[in-house]
């Protein structure tokens, strides 16, 4: 392989562990401001993981975040891979939204 996509890995792996830092730490944060109440009654019924809504699918998550987490989420973001991948990269490489030539703007 070459050099630079072994860094391309490399870099992504690195972003993926801070992501999932992240996310834990949004769960921790949500279960502790919300005194756990991360599930409506349709998750309760269905047994739902509360942490399983802070990852996947936004719909599924939405469905059976309760009313509090969803109001969390307006305030404090719902953590995606997406989201947490260009602030990152603009983060690492100094990247700012106006910056001229940068094409984050285009992704973000």
């Amino acid at each position: 392989m070459s050099e630079i996509f072994n860094d391309a890995l490399h870099a992504r792996r690195l972003m993926r562990e801070e992501f999932e830092l992240h996310r834990h730490a949004s769960y921790q944060r949500a279960y502790r401001d919300l005194n756990g109440e991360l599930l409506n009654d349709r998750g309760r019924a269905a047994h739902v993981d509360p942490y399983s809504l802070f990852m996947g699918n936004g719909a599924r998550a939405y469905c059976y975040a309760s009313e509090e987490l969803r109001d969390w989420w307006e305030d404090h973001d719902r953590p995606t891979v997406e989201s947490f991948e260009a602030h990152w990269w603009r983060g690492r490489f100094g990247y700012r939204e106006e910056h001229p030539g940068s094409r984050l703007r285009e992704i973000a």
